[in-house]
């Protein structure tokens, strides 16, 4: 059986989600826990990669299984139970064999979070950013995003991708409690992608780069073009949807 699993996690103890040789990750702490729980061995799939200290508020990953996991609430206690305090699994669901928790995906939504004012219990989960911001300009840009499909400019360079071709279908900026959180969504995402965005619009919003030349740079297709990339610590995979039909248990 293919089963997909929903996850959260604070990413500041990780190389990001996945495995590496010689540094944590999401998935080997994940994978490890589900092979001593399950006394098989469990190769996990996710959705996609995050940077090291990206945090994730709605991970999915999928895995097969001999066994049929009828109990799944009890399945999830025995796993939270046994995880670090900084994962949680939230769903345990039964999908059809074909299920993909990366190409199945048909939208995926980002946040980043910018903070105006020191605050002690929020370390590590945003970018403490000093200085004034014009937001209706950087939303200007944002929109800019929208009707654009070619990000090669806003990509991590020497990146094995096939193409840079992504649809995103909102970008917007809005005020929060002591800052402000950009919301992205699209089919896909390159690696770097939406620090390297933030990035850009935060220097349109400083006036340091203007709308003309942030079109420029999308037609550039050179990420020298682009802005610096803001830290990882502010940025949050927030969602990720599939379609109602790979779910052998109803809808999502």
């Amino acid at each position: 059986m293919r089963y997909f699993v929903e996850l959260a996690y604070h990413g500041a103890s990780y190389h990001g989600w996945q495995r590496q040789p010689n540094a944590s990750s999401v998935q080997q702490t994940l994978e490890e826990t589900m092979t001593t729980v399950l006394r098989q061995p469990i190769t996990l799939v996710g959705a996609g990669r995050t940077d090291t200290g990206v945090h994730a508020r709605k991970m999915v990953a999928h895995f097969d299984t001999d066994n049929s996991l009828k109990n799944k609430e009890q399945l999830l206690y025995q796993l939270n139970h046994f995880l670090p305090p900084d994962i949680v699994l939230y769903t345990l669901r039964a999908v059809t064999p074909e299920a993909h928790a990366r190409f199945d995906a048909y939208a995926r939504t980002y946040h980043y979070h910018l903070s105006f004012a020191k605050d002690p219990f929020d370390q590590g989960g945003s970018y403490r950013f000093s200085g004034t911001l014009d937001v209706n300009a950087m939303n200007q840009a944002s929109g800019k995003l929208l009707a654009h499909q070619d990000f090669e400019c806003f990509s991590k360079s020497k990146t094995d991708v096939k193409t840079y071709i992504c649809r995103i279908t909102h970008a917007h900026w809005e005020s929060a409690a002591n800052g402000l959180v950009f919301t992205i969504t699209a089919d896909r995402f390159l690696r770097n992608m939406v620090r390297a965005i933030v990035g850009t619009l935060l220097e349109v919003g400083q006036g340091k780069k203007s709308l003309a030349q942030f079109e420029a740079i999308l037609a550039s297709k050179k990420r020298s073009e682009a802005g610096y990339s803001v830290p990882a610590q502010g940025l949050y995979l927030m969602d990720i949807q599939y379609p109602e039909s790979i779910y052998m248990d109803g809808k999502s």
